[in-house]
């Protein structure tokens, strides 16, 4: 299992060097994303149908009919699931509005048409429903067939003589890879209240998105089986989280499981978004340690598969089974760092940042090899940063990122083992610092998230660190779904490079790295033309690259504030540095290694006394136009960060002329550390 282990250790210089460079097609012309409620045409998405009188079995066992509920106004069909995590999602929305409609003859069935669903965790959904509103177990997809649903979060609206007059979405908060506080259009309950006021819904029918269904009725025509290939891709590709026990919704370790999903498999293999790797090629031909792309063979093997009957073949040509960890994945730790008290989700929306301080105790530095972080609900859990803390250091958070960071989690990277010889260190009296981002899943839980470190034996030969490369001063423009930052750094030494890391948040679109040598030849170490916020993976490289002194890395980032991005909270509101995901970030993680204290010695060297991260960070922020001098009006937004000292009348004014010692109307960076001591000291 490998993943980053970003160490706060560096801070590269934070002033933004504003450089310029052109995107290719591939990163800022993408087309729009489709996975979200977009409207369709109604006529071809079935509305107006008419749709026969079916028969069907409920969780209880009862045989009902849809002419069983001819007496209500309107009749809602809503297709569900307990593994697509959008159909968990939207159970909560959906017993709302069967509670709220209840009192106004609107009738809710609720149907699921996975095979491989588990039953006890059908029950558990369908506890929380209303009393009359049926579960249905459509084991056989006669409904799925009938009323023609394409996907897991379908609704479908029909008036008493089972007229199809709304087919689409519940609403647009929820879609694959987003989720907002609230909707913005709420399709169903629009459609509802047209059709009980006796007209036609203004919008009619839109996609729905969740996991794609599909009725299975190929014969087998291929040679492709479960057991001679598919069941071996899936073992390489896809098993890491899609197994019992895993990160991922539902597993995939038989050939049922594989059939049963066989729809969603093929439209995230055909449009490549699993499994999750989205480096481009580039002309050097870099070689990624851990690539879990497929191939294109692996992928048409698949499609031939599910394609082709889906058979499963002879089981003596099934592979060894594949055995996965229990627990600890490297087995168990030297020592476990846990929250003090579990943390409470709530069910549905957003949840800002949570941030938990846990001090190490140890009373020595010890050198750790390896780590892994597990939350205890991974199910709610979009990704855990850690921060270790040096004794006195303070744990500002508006730092996050720009330091860089030690360890990290993401569903299906928990975690590093480094080789012997690399580790991190952990001072002593360390405080471990939690940054957690947490995705309600539709069912209030709680979580209270873990770290284990396994220690090396001996002092290594090298120290791992990570150079974090910040630009803090954005500004994203309204409406911009194009918007371009750059960022150039020079590389002041010999770097030797493991893995490459890209952040943004929910606007962000594409990220690449690129490298300028000391004769001006540009080439590209990373590029992420189409960057997903959900999927924040780390890039290892097979051998270590070194980038060397003389030359210059450059960034180039792609922002998407427009209203064609369903994840945007705010298209009308111009974008800046911040750590929760209505905000923005802009940060290239490069992991590199040397010999144990060397690099902060290093940097403490050609930084001196104004090496302090939190005021860089700060200087940064407030320096609006990137000129590494803050003049008056620009300490003035101080008080924007820490609104207490705008009580303090002419404070900020007083500090300013105390502490420009050359009296040229601006503050440097050490005369502005010098300004916040003064201001602590008031």
């Amino acid at each position: 299992m490998r993943f980053s282990s970003i160490s706060s250790v560096l801070l590269v210089v934070l002033i933004a060097l504003q450089g310029t460079a052109e995107l290719t097609a591939t990163a800022a012309e993408q087309p729009v994303d489709s996975r979200t409620a977009r409207i369709l045409k109604p006529a071809e998405h079935g509305v107006g149908r008419f749709i026969a009188d079916l028969e069907f079995t409920d969780l209880q066992g009862r045989m009902l009919r849809l002419s069983d509920y001819r007496s209500a106004k309107v009749l809602v069909v809503a297709m569900t699931s307990t593994s697509c995590p959008l159909s968990r999602k939207y159970l909560p929305t959906l017993t709302e509005l069967a509670r709220q409609y209840s009192t106004r003859s609107a009738q809710f069935i609720l149907v699921n048409s996975i095979r491989s669903d588990d039953r006890q965790a059908m029950q558990t959904a369908a506890a929380g429903l209303p009393a009359a509103v049926p579960y249905v177990v459509d084991a056989d997809e006669t409904l799925l067939q009938r009323l023609g649903a394409v996907s897991t979060t379908d609704v479908f609206v029909l008036d008493p003589a089972r007229t199809v007059l709304y087919h689409g979405a519940v609403d647009d908060q929820y879609g694959v890879g987003y989720a907002l506080e609230q909707p913005k259009r709420r399709f169903l309950t629009d459609a509802l209240e047209a059709v009980l006021a006796g007209v036609n819904p203004q919008t009619a029918a839109t996609t729905a998105p969740g996991c794609v269904l599909e009725a299975d009725t190929a014969a087998a025509t291929t040679s492709i089986t479960w057991h001679n290939r598919v069941s071996r891709i899936l073992q390489q590709r896809c098993m890491e989280c899609h197994r019992s026990g895993g990160v991922a919704p539902f597993s995939l370790q038989t050939a049922a499981d594989a059939a049963a999903h066989g729809a969603m498999i093929r439209q995230v293999v055909s449009d490549r978004t699993m499994p999750p790797w989205f480096a481009a090629n580039v002309p050097q031909h870099t070689i990624w340690a851990n690539d879990r792309s497929l191939t294109d063979a692996e992928r048409g093997d698949l499609l031939a598969w599910l394609d082709g009957g889906r058979p499963e073949g002879n089981p003596e040509d099934a592979p060894q089974p594949r055995v996965w960890p229990s627990e600890w994945s490297q087995g168990e730790p030297d020592a476990i760092v846990q929250l003090p008290q579990p943390i409470r989700i709530k069910a549905t929306g957003q949840m800002a940042y949570q941030y938990v301080t846990v001090p190490w105790n140890g009373d020595q530095d010890r050198w750790v090899q390896g780590y892994e972080i597990q939350p205890t609900d991974r199910s709610v859990v979009h990704h855990v940063i850690v921060n270790v803390l040096e004794p006195g250091q303070s744990g500002n958070r508006r730092e996050d990122g720009v330091g860089g960071y030690w360890a990290a989690y993401v569903p299906g990277n928990a975690g590093q083992m480094y080789p012997p010889g690399f580790a991190r260190r952990l001072p002593a009296g360390a405080t471990f610092r939690f940054q957690i981002h947490y995705t309600p899943n539709g069912t209030a839980t709680t979580d209270q998230v873990r770290i284990g470190l396994h220690f090396a034996d001996s002092a290594p030969k090298y120290e791992v660190s990570t150079i974090p490369l910040a630009k803090v001063n954005l500004s994203i423009p309204p409406h911009a779904g194009n918007h371009i930052e750059t960022l150039t750094r020079p590389v002041p030494m010999d770097i030797p490079v493991l893995a490459y890391m890209a952040h943004m948040h929910v606007r962000g679109k594409a990220f690449r790295f690129e490298l300028e040598d000391p004769n001006g030849v540009r080439s590209t170490l990373l590029d992420l033309p189409q960057y997903d916020f959900n999927w924040q993976l780390r890039y290892d490289l097979q051998e270590p690259q070194v980038l060397k002194q003389g030359s210059k890395v450059l960034l180039t980032a792609v922002y998407d504030n427009s209203a064609d991005n369903p994840a945007n909270p705010d298209p009308s509101r111009m974008v800046r540095w911040g750590d929760q995901t209505d905000e923005e970030m802009m940060i290239g993680y490069v992991e590199t290694y040397a010999a144990p204290g060397a690099r902060r010695e290093r940097m403490a060297g050609r930084t001196g006394a104004a090496a302090n991260t939190s005021g860089q960070v700060l200087f940064s922020l407030l320096d609006r136009d990137s000129s590494g001098l803050l003049d008056a009006a620009e300490l003035e937004r101080v008080g924007e960060r820490f609104p207490g000292l705008k009580a303090e009348n002419g404070l900020l004014e007083r500090v300013f002329r105390e502490t420009d010692e050359n009296g040229d109307g601006s503050l440097s960076l050490p005369e502005f550390e010098a300004a916040r001591e003064r201001i602590r000291r008031r």
